[in-house]
């Protein structure tokens, strides 16, 4: 048996920000990309500060997917995820900017 450890994600825009529409009513679904053996604990980040789960932001699969409900003005922003393992860290930005 093989055991192969990867860093968390690497992808190629990694340190840089991603810019993501939606609509206001709507569902967002942001994911945090992640293959990195052992799997990383995974940490969400809304302008700044640790994202608090709520009736409408709720973090799925381990922390890889954030779904955020109901899209109001005021779920615009930064989003962050961090990713963790025994290798090291990386983390990804997302701007939301809702319309409608």
């Amino acid at each position: 048996t093989w055991h192969v450890s990867t860093a968390p994600f690497s992808i190629g825009s990694v340190g840089e920000t991603y810019s993501i529409t939606a609509v206001a009513g709507g569902q967002l679904i942001l994911e945090c990309p992640e293959d990195a053996v052992p799997p990383p604990h995974i940490e969400w980040h809304w302008e700044g500060s640790p994202l608090r789960e709520d009736a409408r932001r709720q973090v799925l699969a381990e922390g890889r997917f954030l779904q955020i409900r109901a899209v109001g003005a005021a779920d615009g922003g930064e989003y962050s995820c961090r990713a963790t393992n025994a290798l090291g860290d990386t983390s990804l930005r997302i701007q939301v900017e809702v319309h409608g």
